[in-house]
């Protein structure tokens, strides 16, 4: 209706012809012709319009037509019906009964059911889905877990059941995973693009930590792992809104078919590894998606054929390669920390914040957007990574910290500070290294007087040791204060004492030299 008031608007107020009315509106010229028509044989004025209510006015271009004894009927009070619904014993029958003994005069039971039918759709409309071939794959994990017998330790271990479904033609996926953690959850997508032959274009994820940072109804942050398999295999991560479960309807429904058809009928079975467990989920599942519909000609797989897979883009040529985030500062030694074991960055980038992006083989750092380095990754606790393009051993006369610099305040302490200095820095293959131990025994000096730190500085100088931990933990324990005793002092390497290298030909059955 309130193209039609535009229309009339349009021709009696500004005097536009049929045919610009009709561009204005996007109403055909015909339609147009008809309702001008109308109007014009009925007097229709601009005031006229503005006193008419879009009901009248239907009415006056024959737009509707009213049944006399539909305006006659007392129309139910259905809000009232539907509240009283609610209470035990109830029926809409005995409602109905009710409201005709106090209108006789009412509607039928067929047409009261219908209209209140009607009514309560209108309490919270849903919109019925249509999806496209192609465009998306909805994933979730059930509710129940099934178990796995350890081997070694007998002891039963739960794992996660993860499913995803096409929205076009229902195809299920399902896998067994031992968490619904990261690694897990983008191993789970991998997999699950690989048995479908192709990607969608969209994801629709739940809220779940390994999907979304942070819950947002209107804009949801990714995980950054998730966001980078989505950039991988070019899809677009849609997360269903927040406790709103009918935007992703069609994995609640998928799930509960695994739920019936593979974890129901694999209940009395014990398995003793992931792989056997999956191994039947597939067997199982293959049967699910060959099923027949009960309501539509063919089953998933058929549907699949037909409308999916003719429209999922192709895998890309290199597997998606697990990598996680982390943020992380560039300490004064120009290095940065992660899993104990400290990499070098370019030493402009002291005091920096940048972002570590790691996998099981490499360790790249970022620093707004762009990457400043990349190394092999290393497990070894307490070492070094550093190359020496990023050493800036000749710019020292610009850096603010040096070995210079730590020297002169050791002095200051006393000759046995100066001491562990000076060795804690020849300890390394670059000065720079030692920055970070240098750095926290002058933090100690904060928590404990000058006198405790030259006196632990000379128990650790005549044990031998060289590391902060070693001084944090004689300050700590109150050792500084004790002489030491002779068994204390002996050397924590000696020739007659066998090292690592013994023990590793004893295990492999060789005799040592």
């Amino acid at each position: 209706m309130n193209k039609i008031r535009e229309i009339f608007r349009l021709s009696l107020e500004n005097g536009l012809s049929q045919r610009e009315i009709s561009r204005s509106t996007s109403v055909a010229q015909s339609s147009v012709s008809r309702y001008l028509a109308r109007g014009q044989e009925l007097g229709i004025t601009g005031s006229d319009l503005k006193n008419t209510s879009d009901a009248d006015l239907s009415v006056l271009l024959g737009l509707q037509t009213v049944k006399p004894r539909e305006r006659l009927r007392s129309l139910p009070d259905f809000e009232w019906f539907h509240q009283e619904l609610k209470k035990k014993g109830v029926t809409r029958q005995l409602l109905w009964e009710e409201y005709r003994l106090e209108h006789p005069e009412g509607y039928g039971r067929t047409r009261f059911f219908d209209l209140y039918r009607d009514w309560t759709l209108k309490l919270n409309p849903s919109m019925r889905q249509n999806h496209r071939g192609g465009e998306k794959v909805f994933v979730d994990y059930c509710g129940p877990t099934m178990a796995i017998r350890e081997a070694k330790s007998g002891k039963l271990r739960p794992a996660q059941i993860f499913v995803g479904v096409l929205g076009a033609s229902n195809y299920t996926f399902a896998e067994a995973t031992w968490t619904q953690g990261l690694p897990d959850w983008i191993g789970s997508h991998v997999r699950m693009f690989e048995f479908f032959g192709g990607v969608p274009e969209i994801v629709v994820p739940d809220n779940l930590k390994s999907a979304v940072s942070k819950a947002c109804y209107y804009e949801p942050d990714l995980n950054p792992t998730y966001r980078d398999l989505a950039q991988h295999y070019q899809v677009a991560v849609l997360p269903a809104r927040v406790r709103k479960p009918k935007d992703k309807a069609k994995v609640e429904a998928g799930v509960l078919l695994v739920e019936r058809w593979i974890m129901a009928v694999l209940r009395h079975r014990e398995f003793f590894s992931l792989e056997e467990l999956n191994r039947e989920i597939g067997h199982l599942l293959q049967k699910l998606n060959q099923r027949p519909f009960k309501k539509l000609p063919g089953s998933r797989q058929s549907a699949f054929e037909q409308l999916d897979r003719p429209q999922l883009a192709p895998l890309p040529r290199e597997r998606f390669v697990f990598c996680q985030w982390k943020k992380a500062k560039v300490n004064i030694d120009y290095h940065v920390e992660l899993n104990r074991h400290y990499y070098s960055v370019p030493f402009q980038y002291v005091r920096e914040k940048v972002l570590l992006r790691f996998t099981e083989q490499t360790v790249e750092v970022f620093h707004r957007s762009q990457r400043i380095a990349s190394h092999v990754r290393q497990d070894r606790p307490g070492q070094h990574t550093t190359l020496k393009e990023h050493m800036p051993s000749h710019h020292q006369q610009y850096s603010e910290w040096n070995p210079r610099r730590f020297i002169q305040w050791a002095t200051q302490i006393g000759p046995e500070t100066t001491e562990q200095i000076q060795r804690l820095l020849q300890a390394r293959p670059f000065p720079e290294q030692s920055y970070r131990s240098c750095l926290g025994i002058m933090r100690l000096n904060k928590s404990y007087p000058t006198e405790r730190l030259e006196a632990a500085c000379r128990r650790a100088n005549r044990l031998g040791t060289t590391s902060f931990g070693s001084l944090h933990s004689i300050l700590k324990k109150g050792l500084d204060r004790f002489e030491i005793e002779k068994n204390e002092a002996i050397p924590l390497e000696h020739e007659n004492l066998r090292g690592a290298d013994y023990y590793q030909t004893q295990n492999s059955g060789e005799l040592p030299c």
